[in-house]
Parts: C-alpha cells; sequence; structure tokens
C-alpha cells in the first residue's frame, strides 16, 4: 500500500502539470488527443480487462493504450477530473451520481461494460441461514456500497429495509431484525480482509475475485444480474465524450471478443452487460 500511495501521489503531481500545460496550448488543435489513451482502473477484472484489449485488439484498431490501477474507489474519479488521466473504469452509476454530488466532479459514463456481482461471504458458517443471533457482518463503508450491500441482505430475508430508502441505507434504515445482526463498517477494499474477524462480509466482486474467492460458487447469496443498476461502465470527465480514443475504447471493450474474455477467465463472477 505504502507504494501504492507514492506511485499515485507521483502520478497526480505529473498529470496535474501536463493538465496545465495543456490548458495553456488549448490553441494546438488535436493535441488533447495525441499520445496514448490512459486509464484509470481497479486492478480486478477492469484492469485485466483492459489489459487483454491493450494486448490482442487495441493495435490493430489504431489505439495506444496505457492501463494505470489503483486501489481505491476515489483517485481514478479525482484524477480523471484534473486530467492525470483521460478515463477510468472501475464503477457503477449509483456510485457516480454520490460521488459527483459530494465531490463536485462532472465524471460522466460512456458505455457499461460488465457487472460484478456483490455477495455475502464466511469463513464460519456454510448458509446465510447458519448466522447465529447477535452475528456481525462486515459492510463497505460509502455511501452507494453500504445501501447495496443492506440491500443485498434484506433481499434475502436477513433484514427488512425502511420502504423507499434507495441508495442512502444505513443500518439506522433496518426495520426488522431478525437475527440481531451487527455491522461493522469497513472501507470496501477492507471487506475481504475482514473475514476472519467477523461471521460474515459483503465484499463487492473486484475485491472477491482479488481475495481469491469465486462468487458464482463461494458467496452464500449473491446479487442477480436482473435489472441490475451496477452496471460498471468506462468513464470520462463531462466534455470528453467525443475523444476518439475514447470512442475506439468503447466500442473495443463492448467486442465479441472481450465478452468472450469476460465469459471463460471470470465463469460467471463477472458478467457481461452488452
Amino acid at each position: 500500500m505504502r507504494n501504492t500511495a507514492k506511485i499515485t501521489t507521483a502520478v497526480l503531481a505529473a498529470g496535474a502539470l501536463t493538465f496545465g500545460l495543456t490548458a495553456c496550448g488549448s490553441s494546438d488543435s488535436g493535441s488533447d488527443t495525441d499520445g496514448p489513451l490512459v486509464v484509470a482502473a481497479s486492478p480486478v477484472p477492469h484492469a485485466e480487462i483492459l489489459n487483454y484489449v491493450r494486448d490482442n485488439l487495441a493495435k490493430d484498431a489504431g489505439l495506444e493504450l496505457e492501463v494505470r490501477e489503483f486501489t481505491d474507489y476515489v483517485t481514478p474519479n479525482t484524477a480523471t477530473e484534473d486530467g492525470s488521466v483521460d478515463a477510468n473504469y472501475f464503477q457503477n452509476q449509483p456510485y457516480l451520481d454520490d460521488f459527483n454530488k459530494k465531490k463536485g466532479t462532472h465524471i460522466v459514463p460512456v458505455v457499461t461494460v460488465h457487472l460484478e456481482p456483490l455477495g455475502l461471504y464466511s469463513h464460519k458458517v456454510k448458509s446465510a441461514d447458519d448466522l447465529k443471533s447477535g452475528a456481525t457482518i462486515a459492510v463497505p463503508n460509502d455511501t452507494v456500497n453500504e445501501a447495496r450491500a443492506l440491500k443485498l441482505l434484506a433481499d434475502n430475508g436477513l433484514i427488512t429495509l425502511k420502504d423507499g430508502v434507495g441508495n442512502e441505507a444505513t443500518p439506522a434504515d433496518i426495520t426488522k431484525n431478525p437475527k440481531k445482526l451487527k455491522f461493522k463498517e469497513l472501507e470496501a477494499a477492507q471487506t475481504p480482509r475482514s473475514l476472519d474477524d467477523v461471521d460474515a462480509a459483503v465484499v463487492n466482486g473486484n475485491y472477491a475475485i482479488e481475495a481469491d474467492l469465486q462468487p458464482a460458487k463461494d458467496a452464500l447469496v449473491l446479487e442477480s444480474p436482473k435489472d441490475n443498476p451496477y452496471g460498471n461502465f468506462l468513464a470520462v470527465k463531462e466534455g470528453n465524450e467525443d475523444d476518439p480514443r475514447v470512442k475506439k475504447l468503447a466500442e473495443l471493450l463492448t467486442s465479441p471478443e472481450v465478452e468472450k474474455f469476460i465469459e471463460d477467465k471470470y465463469a460467471g463472477s463477472v458478467i457481461a452487460s452488452f
């Protein structure tokens, strides 16, 4: 994590300088779209999918693609906003709406690529029904993913949520809790690491895969992909949607080749959404 922090700081500093120089020299037609398209991504599966595109499809399409990995859910958006990177690929619409509102950023989606079903995991019980009274469940602490986690539990009969609470639900919005479950709010990336310390944890799909969990096989309960609003997409700062490099990447990310790569590599733990 220390090395990642140093790299991220260096990238942001360099990106800020580049952004400033570009702004000063904006009279040079086409300068903003020269060079490689730099995309910030979570390591799994986003960077893996982008690396597949880079290594197998981009050259023939005339696209130079650079992938930068980030392990948090904040830096990819702030780096896209300040021009340190050209685009990002890691998030869903409810998360982005909340982020733009709270941070004053102007990030917009380009194309939806895949869904990572959120799941409930445990090292201590074999099924959700086996959770004992007073069990502790770890949930992500960011607004949207915490609400999403609680909705998963509600959809599977473990709790009941207040009507109409939507994407801002917190444990305070639980109206029925027959098992008297307790909740431990953690940064999303920490939830799989908490499995030895809690009775169960709700884990985002990308972090589950990084922790060698197989969502389709290991989850006690798993989100349904049907009518699911949490598809992950390629995103850019507003105004950059028509960058020809972005359009080209959007086409490649929704190609039959990428669909087959997702199916073969993730076996249902990641689902193509196009």
